[in-house]
C-alpha cells in the first residue's frame, strides 16, 4: 500500500505561485465556453496563480487595455449555466498578420501573461500554435523597438498553450465530443420533437437543415436520436439514383401507417458528384415524385443558443480543470495540446496532430474518398455512421437473411429515458440479421406469465423520442420464477436474451434563486446508495456541498460545510446549492440538513428545499440517451448473433460457459463485454452497487470549483498521448 502512495501523483505538488494565466474564447461560440471558463479561472486561483480575461477573443489580446482584466473567483459565479461566451468572441484578422501577433505578444508581456488556454476551433488553435512557434522572435523585435527591456523579455521567455475545443459540429479530430455539440443536438432534438406533432396531424414531410458546413456529425446523430427517414452528410454523399431510392422509401414507410417523414440535411451535404444538394432541391423532389404535403424547416443560429447542457457543464468543467494542470506541468520541451475525451478519459493531445488531422478530413473529401475521411474522423463519428447503416432499410434494398434464431428483448427495474430508443434499435437491428424478435411485456413478470409477442420493424416505429418503458417494467426478481420463464423459453423456442435496464433539476431552482438575495436551496435527488446523480448534477450545477453514501459524512462536516457557505455568502455571492442523495445517511436526513442549514445561515441566508423525486425518471430521452441506448442496443444484438453461431451445434445452441452471459457498458474509453459472473467480486450486493466507482474522481472537482481545499489524484493526468490515425481491424 505505502509503495501506491509513493506513485499516487497529487496536484497539490503543482503550483501556479507567481504564474499568469490568459483565458481567451475565439471564434464561433458555442454552449458550455462559461463553464470552461469559470473552471479555468477558479482552478487557477486555487492553485495560486494569477487569471486574466481576454476579452473578444484574440481582437482583445491585440487591443490591449480593458480588454485584458483579472479574473476573481467571485467574477465567474452564476455563469455555469449561461449560454454563449460572456468574455465576448470574435474573428480577428489583424492576429492573422504578423504586426497583429506583435502587439498581442506585447500586451501579454506588460501583464506577465506566459499561459494561454484558447478555446474555439482549429482555426483559433492553430493561430495559437503559430504565436507560441514565433514567440521569441516577436520578444526580440520588441526589444529591438524599445518597447520591452531585456529582463522582461528573459522573465517572460517561453509561452505555454493548451487548446479546449469549443465547435458545436464535433468537426475536431482526436475527441469524442466538443464543448457545444451536445447542446446543440438538444436544440435541434427539441424541434424536431415539436414538428413531430404537427407532422402527424397533417400527415407531413419535413426537410431539416443543421448545421455543418464540412462536418455531418450533427445531421447524423440526430438522425439516429430522432428515427429519421433519411439523412444527408458530406462525409456519406449518396450514389447516383439517392432520389429514386429516398422517395421509395418514404413511400413505403407511409404505406406502413407512418404518418410523418422525416429528412436531415447537414448544410454541407453534398452528392457523389460534390454537387450541393439543398432542402430546396429536397422539397420539389418529394412533392414532385410523391405529392406529400412537405416543409422545409433551416435551423441557423438557434443551434447554437439556449443554455448548456449537463454534459456540456461537466465536459468544459473537466476540460478547464485539465488545461490549467497541463499549464502548470508544461516546459519548452512539450508541444501546445489540446484536451480531448476519449471515453469516459480527459486525455491530452498534441495539438498540431489533432488539427493536421481534422485538416487531412477535408483534403480527402476533396479527393472523394469518404471512406478515408470517415476513419479519421474517428471512432465516435464511425460508430453512430456505422450503427445508423445498420438500422437503415427498406424493402427494395435486398432479401433479409433467416437465421432461425428467436431473440427476446425485456426491460427490467426502474423505467429509464432511452429504453425505448435501445428496443428499437435491438428489434431492428435483429430483424436485419435475420432473427425473429420476441418482446416481453412488464419484465421478469411478464416473461413468467407468458406475456411475449413477436415484434415486427414496423412495431419500434417513433419509439425513440419516447420516455419511459413502452414494453413496461417491473422490478420483480426471476429467481422465485425461474422454472417458469425456463418453461415460457421452452414454449417460444427463445435462443437468446436481451435484457436492457438497471440493477434489477436543479437549473431552474439556481435560476429562481438568482433574483432573490443570499438565498441557498437543499436538493433531494434519487440514485438509492449509488451518489452519481447528485456528485454529476452537482458538479454540473456548480454545487457548493454534494452528500453522497459513498463518502461517510459527520456532524463536524456538516458544520464546516455551513460555516464554508456561510463565509461565501458574505461576499458577492448570492447563492448556494446543496446536493443529498436520497440514501446517503439514514440520520442526517434532507429535513435536518434543511432545519440546520436554515438555523446556521440566519442573518446571512434563507434556505428552501426541494425533493425532485419521479420527475427525474420522467420526460423525454435526451439526444446522449437516445443515442447510447441505439449504438449499444445495436451493439449487443450484433455480439448475440455472433455468440449463437458460435454456440450453435447439431441444431442446438449450448450456452455454458462464462462469455455467453454478459453485460455491456462503457468502460474507461470503450464499450466492453464483461460476463456477468465476473461482476460478483465487483458488486457490493447490500447497497446495489459496484465496489469500485469511476466517478468519484470526479468529486475533488465539484469540491475545488466550491472553494473547499481538497485532496486530488491527478496520476491519470500528465501524458501527452500520440494521437492515433490507424486502428488495428477488430477480431469481430
Amino acid at each position: 500500500m505505502a509503495k501506491q502512495q509513493d506513485t499516487k501523483k497529487l496536484f497539490e505538488d503543482l503550483s501556479g505561485t507567481g504564474k499568469s494565466i490568459g483565458v481567451l474564447t475565439s471564434g464561433g461560440d458555442a454552449q458550455g465556453m462559461n463553464a470552461a471558463v469559470r473552471a479555468v479561472v477558479r482552478m487557477g486561483i486555487y492553485v495560486g496563480a494569477k487569471v486574466y480575461f481576454i476579452h473578444e477573443g484574440y481582437q482583445g489580446m491585440v487591443d490591449g487595455g480593458d480588454n485584458i482584466e483579472e479574473a476573481s473567483w467571485e467574477s465567474v459565479s452564476s455563469m455555469l449555466q449561461v449560454g454563449g461566451t460572456v468574455i465576448g468572441s470574435a474573428r480577428c484578422k489583424e492576429f492573422r498578420s504578423h504586426e497583429g501577433r506583435l502587439k498581442a505578444a506585447h500586451q501579454l508581456v506588460l501583464r506577465g501573461i506566459t499561459n494561454l488556454c484558447v478555446i474555439g476551433g482549429d482555426g483559433s488553435l492553430t493561430g495559437a500554435n503559430l504565436f507560441r512557434e514565433e514567440w521569441s522572435g516577436l520578444l526580440e523585435e520588441l526589444v529591438r523597438q524599445g518597447l520591452i527591456d531585456e529582463e522582461a523579455a528573459q522573465n517572460n521567455s517561453e509561452l505555454h498553450i493548451v487548446g479546449m475545443v469549443g465547435s458545436i459540429d464535433n468537426d475536431f479530430c482526436g475527441t469524442d465530443m466538443t464543448i457545444g455539440t451536445d447542446s446543440a443536438l438538444h436544440r435541434i432534438i427539441e424541434v424536431v420533437d415539436a414538428i413531430m406533432t404537427t407532422a402527424q396531424s397533417h400527415q407531413r414531410t419535413f426537410v431539416l437543415e443543421v448545421m455543418g458546413r464540412h462536418c455531418g456529425y450533427l445531421a447524423l446523430v440526430s438522425a439516429l436520436a430522432c428515427g429519421a427517414d433519411w439523412v444527408l452528410i458530406p462525409e456519406m454523399p449518396p450514389e447516383d439514383g439517392w432520389e429514386e431510392h429516398m422517395c421509395q422509401k418514404l413511400s413505403e414507410n407511409r404505406a406502413d401507417k407512418k404518418r410523418l417523414n422525416i429528412i436531415i440535411v447537414a448544410e454541407g451535404a453534398i452528392d457523389c458528384h460534390n454537387k450541393p444538394i439543398t432542402t430546396n432541391h429536397i422539397k420539389e423532389l418529394v412533392v414532385s415524385c410523391l405529392g406529400f404535403d412537405t416543409r422545409v424547416t433551416i435551423l441557423g443560429h438557434v443551434q447554437r443558443g439556449g443554455t448548456p447542457s449537463a454534459f456540456d457543464r461537466i465536459l468544459a468543467s473537466r476540460m478547464g480543470v485539465e488545461a490549467v494542470l497541463a499549464l502548470l506541468e508544461a516546459s519548452d520541451s512539450t508541444p501546445a495540446c489540446v484536451v480531448s475525451l476519449c471515453g469516459n478519459q480527459a486525455v491530452r493531445l498534441p495539438l498540431m496532430e489533432c488539427v493536421q488531422m481534422t485538416q487531412d478530413v477535408q483534403k480527402s473529401m476533396d479527393e472523394k474518398n469518404f471512406e478515408e475521411a470517415v476513419r479519421l474522423r474517428g471512432r465516435s463519428f464511425e460508430n453512430n455512421l456505422n450503427t445508423y447503416k445498420l438500422l437503415s432499410y427498406h424493402k427494395a434494398d435486398s432479401k433479409l437473411p433467416n437465421s432461425s434464431f428467436n431473440v427476446a428483448v425485456l426491460n427490467v427495474g426502474a423505467p429509464a429515458a432511452g429504453m425505448n430508443a435501445a428496443v428499437r434499435s435491438a428489434v431492428r437491428v435483429g430483424i436485419k440479421e435475420g432473427h425473429k424478435m420476441f418482446a416481453v411485456n412488464d419484465g421478469f413478470e411478464g416473461f413468467y406469465k407468458g406475456q411475449i409477442k413477436e415484434i415486427t420493424w414496423g412495431d419500434v416505429a417513433g419509439w425513440t423520442g419516447q420516455g419511459g418503458s413502452i414494453l413496461g417494467t417491473k422490478r420483480t426478481l426471476p429467481a422465485k420464477h425461474l422454472d417458469k420463464i425456463a418453461e415460457q423459453i421452452r414454449i417460444h423456442n427463445i435462443n437468446a436474451l436481451l435484457v436492457i435496464g438497471g440493477f434489477e433539476t436543479c437549473d431552474r431552482i439556481k435560476q429562481s434563486a438568482s433574483g432573490t438575495k443570499r438565498r441557498v436551496f437543499i436538493i433531494e435527488t434519487m440514485g438509492g446508495y449509488c451518489g452519481y446523480l447528485a456528485s454529476v448534477g452537482g458538479l454540473a450545477a456548480g454545487a457548493d456541498t454534494v452528500y453522497i453514501y459513498e463518502e461517510p459524512f459527520n456532524i463536524r462536516d456538516l458544520q464546516s460545510n455551513v460555516e464554508h457557505l456561510t463565509e461565501k455568502m458574505k461576499t458577492g455571492i448570492q447563492r448556494g446549492l446543496v446536493l443529498r442523495n436520497e440514501n446517503s445517511n439514514e440520520n442526517f436526513t434532507t429535513d435536518f440538513i434543511y432545519q440546520l442549514y436554515s438555523e446556521e445561515g440566519k442573518g446571512v441566508f434563507d434556505c428552501r428545499k426541494n425533493v425532485l423525486g419521479h420527475m427525474q425518471q420522467g420526460g423525454a430521452p435526451s439526444p446522449f440517451d437516445r443515442n447510447f441506448g441505439t449504438k449499444i442496443a445495436a451493439k449487443a444484438i450484433q455480439w448475440i448473433s455472433r455468440k449463437l453461431k458460435e454456440s450453435y451445434k447439431d441444431g442446438k445452441v449450448f450456452a455454458n460457459t462464462e462469455d455467453t452471459a454478459c453485460l455491456l457498458g462503457m468502460r474507461r474509453r470503450t464499450m466492453a463485454f464483461q460476463p456477468v459472473v465476473q461482476l460478483k467480486d465487483e458488486t457490493d450486493f447490500a447497497h446495489r452497487i459496484p465496489k469500485e466507482q469511476w466517478w468519484l474522481k470526479l468529486r475533488p472537482l465539484m469540491k475545488i470549483l466550491a472553494k473547499y481545499k481538497t485532496s486530488y489524484d491527478v496520476s491519470d493526468s500528465g501524458q501527452l498521448e500520440p494521437v492515433t490515425r490507424v486502428r488495428p481491424k477488430k477480431a469481430d
